[in-house]
């Protein structure tokens, strides 16, 4: 069982009303298995026995980061599911930073596949969703088939690239981040309101032990936690996927922009030319319902 220790914070669900473009009923579990009492939320949208869009975000968003795209998946027939790991969203957070590691967040989405016996999974991920998404198929690859993969790399501890240092010291030196004025600069075109909303998780500081934690957890050394699976999965990725798989490329992301993703590109069997989003940043699903019909033609 996973140790959580000194506490454990849960965001009102008045924080969490009238948020635009944002109307699914909430779901939550607390039985996972190795997480019992830790209670995890997640949309579920669309048809129970279709085929499934596994979305999972990064940081330091929550599955309100998905709303332009599982429209699109559920018009199509299919299901999305699309989790908040914990520290964010409607999950409970852990007040101690130290809680959060590699395998916490790993495991739990291992968990929660199994707790929801998700099958037909096109794994849909971005920034944190995948570096730890990309991982999971080396532990169930027959529950996965597609790839929809945005602004995002392995975190295979081979050294990291000057802009993700910059944002670890900037994360350093702002353990109070403000989500709404981060997410108004990445993505100028969206509203007050909107961005309000990814700011709703977290109401104070001692929330966010799991927005701080994020940009310390990447491998930057080949021993650190998490890097040795993450070679392993490149490893699967070049050799073993057998799946299809479509790439979205925010090309005004100044960190995991057009240079890291052509670089996954080569790590990804059969992967296509990239889906461009000439004015996407990193947080390329703010220009979802373009993706997200791009990837369905794609495939049709």
């Amino acid at each position: 069982m996973i140790e959580v220790r000194e506490g454990v914070l849960r965001t009102p669900e008045e924080r969490f009303e009238n948020l635009p473009g944002y109307d699914w009923a909430p779901n939550y579990l607390d039985d996972l298995r190795g997480y019992e009492g830790l209670r995890a939320h997640y949309v579920d949208a669309g048809p129970k026995d279709s085929e499934v869009f596994l979305c999972l975000h990064g940081e330091p968003t929550w599955a309100y980061l998905y709303r332009r795209m599982i429209p699109v998946f559920t018009a199509a027939g299919c299901r999305a599911v699309a989790p908040d790991f914990f520290g964010f969203g409607r999950s409970d957070k852990p007040i101690i930073d130290a809680d959060y590691t590699f395998d916490f967040h790993r495991n739990f989405l291992l968990r929660l596949i199994e707790r929801l016996d998700l099958h037909r999974i096109t794994l849909v991920c971005q920034d944190w969703g995948g570096l730890l998404g990309l991982t999971l198929p080396l532990d169930m690859p027959e529950r996965f088939e597609r790839l929809i993969v945005m602004n995002t790399t392995l975190g295979t501890g081979e050294g990291l690239k000057e802009g993700f240092l910059a944002w670890r010291a900037y994360m350093a030196k702002n353990p109070d981040l403000a989500v709404d004025k981060l997410m108004q600069r990445s993505n100028p075109h969206i509203n007050e309101a909107e961005a309000a909303a990814y700011a709703a998780p977290w109401p104070d500081q001692a929330h966010k032990a799991g927005v701080r934690r994020f940009p310390q957890m990447a491998p930057e050394n080949r021993g650190d936690a998490g890097a040795e699976i993450s070679r392993r999965a490149r490893d699967w990725w070049q050799n073993q996927w057998t799946g299809k798989a479509f790439m979205a490329v925010g090309m005004q992301d100044p960190v995991l922009g057009p240079p890291v993703m052509a670089e996954l590109r080569k790590n990804i069997r059969n992967c296509p030319e990239p889906f461009e989003v000439a004015e996407g940043g990193h947080f390329v699903q703010e220009w979802g319902q373009e993706v997200a019909t791009a990837a369905l033609a794609a495939w049709a």
